[in-house]
């Protein structure tokens, strides 16, 4: 019962302090909706490209709220070493760190529904499986999250995340298959996609909305899966090693 009082307690926290600043908001909301935009606008796509565009642009709300959300909430607190006093928590630290990246998955999965919400009323919008769809994006924002984990415990400074962030997510913008097809890219960048989590995770999204998925959707799921095991792992023993003396 003290793990889970502490464990809200540091939820809730963060939940007050961080997730709702504008900064947070608007680079990780409002930025991919108007990415989206300006594409509609270039490529002069009418309504009916709204089931084709909107995994896309789930996942990049996902991607990009999640990640900066954790450059701020770990970098912050590390560099002012209140990060040093929650280590003190008599909980054990992975139930430490799933404290503060639950707040990051929440929002990342909030993200992800604001563009479906703004289709449903441009459109009839049909989702072929939800069942399919919601556990997509609920391992989209772990594995994203965990990424950002990876990232805000691999540096001091929070620009310094931030950077470290766009070096992943940019080039996941157009490798992971987001908007066009992993297998219009070139034979020598394929695997360089394969070897990301957003791929399985957009083909998922792909496969939900509108049965366009390209691998088996239990490949997807394992994949991601694993992706946040390795990730997550990785940020303790980075934690471990690096921040407690």
């Amino acid at each position: 019962m003290r793990a889970l009082t502490v464990f809200w307690n540091i939820l809730s926290k963060d939940m007050r302090s961080y997730y709702l600043k504008p900064p947070n908001i608007s680079w990780g909301l409002i930025f991919p909706l108007a990415w989206t935009g300006m594409f509609f606008i270039r490529s002069g796509v009418g309504l009916e490209s709204v089931p084709e565009l909107l995994p896309g642009v789930m996942a990049v709300s996902v991607l990009f709220g999640t990640t900066s959300m954790l450059a701020v909430t770990v970098t912050f607190e590390k560099k002012h070493r209140s990060f040093e006093r929650l280590l003190l928590a008599p909980i054990p630290l992975e139930l430490l760190m799933l404290a503060k990246t639950t707040g990051a998955i929440v929002f990342g999965v909030a993200n992800a529904f604001v563009p479906v919400i703004m289709a449903a009323f441009l459109m009839d919008l049909s989702v072929v499986s939800w069942g399919t769809l919601i556990p997509a994006v609920v391992l989209i924002a772990f594995s994203s999250t965990f990424l950002g984990l990876f990232i805000a415990v691999s540096v001091s400074e929070v620009f310094e995340a931030q950077t470290f962030s766009n070096f992943f997510r940019f080039p996941m913008l157009f490798l992971c298959g987001l908007f066009f097809p992993i297998e219009r890219l070139p034979v020598w960048l394929r695997p360089v996609s394969y070897a990301m989590p957003l791929t399985y995770g957009v083909d998922l999204l792909h496969e939900s909305v509108r049965r366009a998925g390209t691998m088996p959707a239990v490949l997807d799921f394992g994949m991601l899966a694993a992706f946040c095991a390795v990730l997550f792992a990785v940020s303790l023993r980075n934690i471990k090693t690096k921040w407690i003396l």
